[in-house]
């Protein structure tokens, strides 16, 4: 029998503060002095994002208290699943969550983070979330290159973020992907939207305009790589209250009594 090539290993199982959690050892990009990635803060500091994560949380349970059980949480750029874990162990018993990934090597660390913490109140989707269901091609980075794999962008653009490798975006070099709208989902429920898809919030919103006038969820969408005024410009039509919140923006509908107990910033 020949002698095996050796494998090289990318995906490890962490101890973090969130639960047994798959994740790649090579996420982690340096600018300068500064050192970012999914991977390399749970790897480093055994926790992703915890002021965030404990902020939705504490959202969560006043849309409970406001509109009763049966929650429902879409978490969009779900990355190896660290929100959608938190959310769904958190509302057990009283709420669920759907999580969509668009990178598949990273979906299945998602999938098997929501196995392996029992979270059956969740489901992964391998999918991109745009404007409108279809498809797109979604680039492949080489996922033993250390890198910010939550960085990379499915469209290039003239600012398009160096993720730590170069990625090809030409015709044909993509993995055909499943793009899904949120209006598409046929969700009889939706409280809470997390937005963190590297550039393509704006069209993720687009394609919620009938859940957000049906249902007003609350939503958490990034804004560095997004226009904030075409964020603001869409949202605040539709009755919503917006508050900045780090890198990201915080939209609670008027209608939900909790915006009037946000203490993060001034309404936009």
């Amino acid at each position: 029998m020949k002698k095996p090539i050796p494998r090289p290993v990318a995906f490890v199982l962490a101890s973090t503060d969130h639960g047994a959690m798959l994740v790649n050892r090579h996420d982690h990009a340096t600018v300068g002095a500064e050192t970012y990635g999914v991977g390399h803060q749970l790897l480093s500091t055994s926790s992703y994002d915890a002021g965030e994560v404990s902020f939705l949380l504490m959202l969560l349970e006043s849309r409970r208290a406001n509109f009763g059980d049966g929650v429902v949480v879409i978490d969009g750029g779900a990355n190896v699943g660290v929100h959608t874990v938190e959310c769904a162990r958190f509302m057990h018993g009283w709420g669920e969550v759907v999580a969509f990934e668009a990178q598949e090597r990273v979906f299945y660390a998602l999938a098997g983070n929501i196995a392996l913490n029992n979270c059956f109140n969740a489901r992964a989707v391998w999918a991109a979330i745009g404007a409108s269901s279809g498809q797109i091609a979604v680039p492949v980075p080489d996922y033993l290159t250390p890198s910010s794999f939550g960085s990379l962008e499915l469209r290039q653009t003239q600012a398009t973020e160096d993720i730590g490798q170069p990625i090809d975006y030409s015709p044909g070099a993509g993995s055909l992907t499943a793009m899904t709208a949120i209006d598409d989902l046929g969700l009889s429920r939706i409280d809470f939207i997390k937005i963190d898809i590297e550039g393509m919030e704006v069209e993720a919103l687009v394609g919620a305009r009938a859940a957000l006038e049906a249902f007003k969820p609350q939503l958490l969408i990034e804004r560095i790589k997004s226009s904030e005024a075409d964020i603001v410009g869409l949202l605040q039509p539709l009755g919503y209250k917006l508050f900045p919140f780090g890198l990201n923006l915080l939209a609670v509908h008027e209608d939900d009594p909790a915006w009037r107990q946000i203490r993060v910033g001034s309404p936009a």
